[in-house]
């Protein structure tokens, strides 16, 4: 397994529309893990999208709670309610801002051996279903920012 380097800011893979993925074999496994386990060396990180490491395939892992969520070619079939969200991103750092999100996201997807899941999220797990799945659509945070936080720096 290995840490591949996120990318940042202006790079021009953050905004480019992923590839639906066709073929699961160990290539796609092991995009996965490393996907893993750059997030897990990395610090906040609760979610990275393939394109977050220079991987222009419809990938996502999410870490929440402890519970790993590997996603392939996740799409959003649902949506409820809405939120307000202060929102950040490892390809921003330093970052945050206000976004107003749907409190409910149920996703359609496959898992790393081309099955189908079905999940649904609120809250949180929401927010990060929606800011993940624009990542895959060469979107990033900031379009849909309603006000900037200032963070402390001390």
């Amino acid at each position: 397994m290995a840490i591949r380097n996120i990318r940042y800011f202006d790079d021009p893979i953050l905004r480019k529309r992923c590839k639906e993925v066709k073929f699961f074999n160990d290539k796609i496994r092991q995009i996965l893990d490393d996907m893993l386990d750059t997030l897990q060396q990395t610090e906040n990180g609760a979610a990275i999208a393939a394109n977050q490491v220079g991987i222009l395939k419809r990938l996502v892992v999410i870490d929440y709670n402890n519970c790993f969520l590997k996603l392939v070619n996740p799409i959003i079939i649902g949506c409820s309610g809405v939120q307000e969200c202060n929102e950040a991103c490892l390809s921003f750092p330093n970052r945050c801002v206000k976004t107003i999100r749907p409190q409910k996201v149920t996703l359609q997807a496959q898992n790393e051996n081309g099955e189908e899941i079905i999940i649904t999220g609120e809250n949180e797990l929401a927010q990060c279903f929606c800011h993940e799945i624009e990542h895959l659509d060469g979107e990033i945070f900031l379009d849909k920012a309603i006000a900037e936080i200032e963070l402390n720096k001390t």
